[in-house]
């Protein structure tokens, strides 16, 4: 049992960002545990390597299904978010390496990759298993691995930007595009923007949000300044690490409602992600209500 706890974040690591998914993460990590328990210790060689096996396994056969699922999905699907803390990471560049690989824009990126492709690219570029471990782990060869790994890694930094923004200027820029929304000050909020952003909601169907993606700087501004005067009055604003990035939460009568991601581009924002789905911030909410009750 203590062997399996000593794993268990990076599980949970493991799984969340295959499937984008809190709840399903949990759910893969607790059947791995029960797999394990019930298994003979005396087959099982490397512990660590048997667990990421049975974890990248069931996320595979998770995104099976999911793809399904989303096709069904109402609107635009966006991935649970994490409250998230860094403190733990060896290096500064380990910091960057898993702060980057579980941003909003990140997860939404890996969606486009295959599922063995998204496997492979997480166990090696994340979480720095070596081919000849992941071929063991996902049943291939180490060549074939390879092969999809530099097919996912040339995807990916074709598609991906990194954040060169220090956390508090990126904690700056959300209280400047806070105050310009609240203000209604619309040059402001559009100086903040980038030319080609992009602005995204999830509300699943459950709750009022957009079914497609709302384009350019006025549109976005114009969006945005209705929306926070729209905001019941017994709300409340905070900024949080969410996705290893500075997020908006806005609180009603103490309840998560909805959260803002942004995207950055040096110091533009060119990409925003609201998530309003009541299901995808159960997770949150009792992080939230775990850590600062």
């Amino acid at each position: 049992m203590d062997q399996f706890q000593s794993y268990r974040p990076l599980l949970f690591s493991i799984a969340y960002r295959m499937t984008g998914s809190t709840s399903q993460a949990e759910d893969i990590v607790q059947d791995a545990y029960l797999r394990y328990q019930q298994t003979d210790p005396a087959t099982i060689h490397t512990p660590k390597t048997y667990l990421t096996t049975i974890v990248t396994n069931l996320s595979l056969n998770y995104l099976k299904s999911a793809y399904v699922q989303r096709e069904e999905y109402v609107g635009i699907w966006l991935p649970e978010p994490v409250l998230t803390t860094l403190a733990d990471e060896s290096s500064p560049e380990a910091l960057l390496e898993r702060q980057e690989s579980i941003s909003m824009a990140f997860l939404v990126l890996l969606e486009t990759l295959t599922p063995p492709e998204r496997a492979v690219f997480l166990l090696h570029k994340v979480f720095d298993y070596p081919f000849t471990e992941i071929a063991e782990i996902l049943d291939k060869s180490p060549e074939n691995c390879r092969q999809l790994f530099h097919r996912a890694k040339k995807h990916v930094e074709r598609k991906h930007h990194r954040v060169n923004v220090e956390p508090e200027n990126q904690r700056q820029l959300m209280r400047s595009f806070v105050a310009a929304c609240q203000s209604g000050n619309l040059t402001t909020l559009t100086q903040l923007l980038a030319s080609d952003v992009t602005a995204w909601a999830d509300g699943g169907g459950k709750v009022s949000a957009g079914l497609y993606p709302v384009y350019g700087q006025d549109n976005i501004a114009r969006l945005f300044i209705a929306l926070m005067h729209k905001v019941p009055a017994n709300h409340t604003l905070s900024i949080e690490e969410i996705n290893g990035a500075p997020a908006l939460l806005c609180h009603i009568d103490a309840q998560l409602n909805w959260i803002l991601a942004l995207e950055l581009r040096g110091n533009s924002i060119v990409g925003l992600r609201s998530i309003l789905n009541p299901d995808k911030l159960a997770f949150l909410q009792h992080q939230l209500e775990t850590y600062w009750p």
